[in-house]
Order: C-alpha cells, then sequence, then structure tokens
C-alpha cells in the first residue's frame, strides 16, 4: 500500500483552492459536495488545500507556499507534488467507495469506479442507515461483540439474509433481527500455501483470510501473505493448528 486511504470529514471546514477553470470546477464541486467552504487562499482554520494551476512553477510556488503553512496540497495532474489523491468515488451515502491509484492512471480509477457502480444496488445507503438504526437492537440480540459480528458478517455474506447486492436488504433488518440467525461456532479452515505471493492466493483462501477471526501461521509465512488478512484478526505464530480453535473462523496457513 503506498497511501493511507482516509475519509476526511469537511462539514463546515475551510479548503483552499488556487485557481481556475475546468480542473478547479471539478475540485469545487466535490468539496461543495463534501460541505467544504472554498477561499481562494490560506486563512485561520483551513483544512486542505487543491492547486489547480496551468503553470508548473506557479503549481509548485503555490503548493510550497501552503504547504509551508502545515496544510496538506493537492496539485492537480501532478502526483509528485502532492500530500494526497482524490480518489474515483462511488457515492451511496452513507457508504461510500473510494478508488485510488496513487496518481499513476486516473482513467484506470475512472474505469474501475463504473465496474463497482454497475455492481452496488441504488438503495445500498438505506442498508446502511438500517444497520446503523439497529445497532442498539442488535446488542441486545448479541451482547457479546464477537458474537455480534460473526452474526452480522454471515448476514452480510453472498446470499445471506442482508446480501449488500439484494436490492430490497434495506427491509429485511428487522425480519433478520427476529428470525434465530444462528451465530457460527468454532471452525478450522486450512489453506495450503503455495508459493510466497500473496498473488497466487486461490480465490477461496483470498476471501477465507478476509473473515476470519484467528490465524494460525509458522513464523516463516510471509508477511505479504499476512497482510491479506483482516486488520483486526489475531494472528498466532505456531508450530501446528490448534486443537481446540477459538470461537468463530481460524485458519491455519501451511506451506
Amino acid at each position: 500500500m503506498e497511501q493511507l486511504p482516509i475519509f476526511l470529514n469537511l462539514s463546515g471546514r475551510t479548503v483552499v483552492l488556487v485557481g481556475e477553470g475546468e480542473a478547479a470546477d471539478a475540485k469545487a464541486r466535490l468539496i461543495v459536495r463534501a460541505g467544504g467552504r472554498i477561499v481562494p487562499e490560506w486563512e485561520e482554520g483551513t483544512a486542505i488545500a487543491f492547486v489547480a494551476l496551468d503553470d508548473d512553477e506557479q503549481a509548485r510556488a503555490a503548493a510550497q507556499a501552503l504547504r509551508a503553512r502545515g496544510l496538506f496540497v493537492n496539485v492537480v495532474d501532478r502526483p509528485d507534488l502532492c500530500d494526497f489523491t482524490t480518489p474515483a468515488i462511488v457515492d451511496r451515502a452513507p457508504v461510500t467507495i473510494a478508488i485510488g491509484t496513487g496518481g499513476a492512471s486516473a482513467g484506470l480509477a475512472k474505469a474501475v469506479r463504473q465496474r463497482i457502480e454497475a455492481l452496488l444496488p441504488a438503495r445500498l445507503g438505506a442498508l446502511a442507515a438500517a444497520l446503523h438504526a439497529a445497532r442498539d437492537a442488535m446488542k441486545a440480540r448479541w451482547p457479546a461483540a464477537a458474537d455480534r459480528r460473526r452474526a452480522i458478517d454471515s448476514a452480510l455474506a453472498s446470499g445471506g439474509a442482508l446480501d449488500p447486492l439484494s436490492a430490497d436488504a434495506a427491509d429485511k433488518v428487522a425480519t433478520w433481527l427476529a428470525s434465530e440467525a444462528p451465530v457460527h461456532p468454532s471452525r478450522l479452515e486450512t489453506i495450503a500455501l503455495t508459493s510466497a505471493d500473496p498473488d497466487d492466493l486461490t480465490l477461496r483462501a483470498a476471501r477465507l483470510l478476509g473473515e476470519a477471526d484467528h490465524v494460525f501461521h509458522a513464523a516463516s509465512v510471509p508477511a505479504a501473505i499476512l497482510d491479506r488478512a483482516r486488520a483486526d484478526a489475531v494472528r498466532h505464530i505456531a508450530d501446528a493448528p490448534p486443537g481446540d480453535p477459538p470461537p468463530g473462523l481460524s485458519l491455519w496457513l501451511s506451506r
């Protein structure tokens, strides 16, 4: 990962936008859409800055001056001058999906966005809102956080009760909560690694790594493989798979 993806709350905050023309207009629309207030130069309380100038030297000088004020700066079409880049966005508010290439190819990011947009139903945001509204009910149904997460994961899985690709999933949250949705017991799966390259993982292995609660592995398993697991999955260095795996999905990575 070459950049850290974050979602910045600009609502009511001040953003510097230097420049005029089509590129500046595009950034202005993005800032306003996120609730930001645009100013043409630095002022106290400014959050970030965009520079949309055609002349290379003017753009560089403007970026340096703003950076000297402590701002993170984006310079349009000049990734080497950027502290951050703006991604291609799939907007299903409150669900937001951002696709970035680190400035390598805006066209590629756009193409990926278009593919993802075609997959996601228009009411995906309504599902997110329904789940948010049901937080207290879910906590009451599954008091243990691990049980609650596993129940939600199961419901949101492909073909699950709340499959995100289902157009009417948002309407099924109450029914799901009232159902006898099972909490999956302990489960151990083995992944046989064929190489140290994560690109050689099978689709099944990649899916399991993204779902696992615990990952058991020898010390020799490469970090690049472990990075494909969920960030909050517990890693265990071990010489053999666990005889009594903990609750949820556990993986044994064998080489």
